[in-house]
């Protein structure tokens, strides 16, 4: 029978527990000679079966983050703007064809300055939901994304972005008005603004409808968000060729903040308030609001030339492993 990768990586953290515990009871088996002793080896080794402990003891934390993500009643782009940019003006359309609602872009200040302020928004009830296709932007969406970061470029103002979608819009019309073009233009825009970018991942980022906003030099993420190339229920379908497998892929998938952070590809991780963010929208969104207030002063004491370095060494590099690396 051939195994999925990820049974393959369940099996081995049993396969390695078991040699761990031969090599510790070998060890103390060994006869006391004078001079000799074993006990530092004995001491990495129950480590290290320590450390496989905790990895076991930590299942299903991942799956509940998600489900966190996920609460219709948790903070979303339009709360935060509400709570932390009072003075904010939506700016509409792509100038091409369509106003994508999924999307959120427009005008407001913070901490004295004037930004350029770029969301998803899902909805909060059914009918808001339908009317903003669930938080998956369309090409559209991503053409005003772009129209905004350019006017930005263009009156030197920053760029704050907040992520909070499963992905890209999934429909026909979606792909035959050029969805993955759209994403890649995006990412060029951004890869190619001269003003500091801070992204913060407030709930699901799923795929290149994140990404699409998340090329930023500083990308912070709340303690309950998730970021992930797919959804756990997608990779579930596509592993073990079952949705309800979703928990399993979730874990495997390491799309928690703290994976994000030890892996390099988020800057920092936001605690939320007790209970979680969606029993704390101001509170949620002033500790948000403080964080880019931080991020931004701290880039704005960066020359440009060398930020645009920094931020693409920064994502050439990334997920790049040292000599003889395994990731599992």
């Amino acid at each position: 029978m051939t195994l999925n990768p990820f049974d393959r990586i369940r099996r081995s953290y049993h396969a390695e527990a078991a040699r761990l515990l031969k090599q510790l009871h070998e060890l103390k088996s060994l006869p006391s000679l004078p001079g000799v002793g074993y006990s530092e080896e004995i001491q990495k080794i129950e480590a290290q079966l320590e450390g496989l402990r905790e990895r076991k003891d930590s299942s299903g934390v991942a799956w509940k983050r998600v489900q966190l993500a996920r609460r219709q009643d948790r903070p979303q782009t339009l709360d935060y703007i509400e709570h932390a940019f009072p003075d904010f003006v939506e700016l509409h359309g792509d100038r091409l064809r369509a106003d994508d609602p999924a999307i959120v872009a427009g005008l407001a200040s913070l901490d004295g300055r004037t930004v350029v302020v770029i969301g998803q928004q899902k909805g909060h009830d059914l009918k808001e939901r339908q009317f903003r296709s669930f938080g998956m932007p369309r090409p559209d969406g991503y053409r005003k994304a772009q129209r905004l970061a350019v006017l930005a470029e263009k009156f030197s103002m920053p760029v704050v972005t907040l992520i909070d979608t499963q992905g890209a819009f999934p429909g026909v019309d979606a792909e035959e008005g050029g969805q993955a073009g759209a994403i890649a233009r995006t990412l060029k825009v951004f890869a190619g603004l001269s003003v500091p970018t801070v992204a913060v991942i407030i709930g699901e980022a799923g795929s290149g409808g994140a990404l699409a906003l998340g090329l930023c030099d500083r990308v912070y993420m709340l303690e309950n968000a998730y970021y992930s190339v797919i959804t756990p229920e997608g990779c579930a379908a596509i592993l073990w060729r079952d949705v309800a497998e979703a928990d399993q892929a979730a874990e495997a998938l390491r799309l928690t903040a703290l994976d994000m952070y030890r892996l390099g590809v988020v800057d920092l991780v936001i605690p939320e308030p007790r209970k979680g963010a969606h029993k704390h929208h101001r509170a949620t969104a002033k500790v948000v609001a403080r964080q880019i207030e931080a991020g931004l002063r701290e880039l704005e004491a960066v020359a440009p030339g060398v930020r645009m370095r920094e931020r693409r060494s920064r994502y050439l590099n990334m997920g790049v492993l040292a000599p003889g690396e395994i990731v599992v």
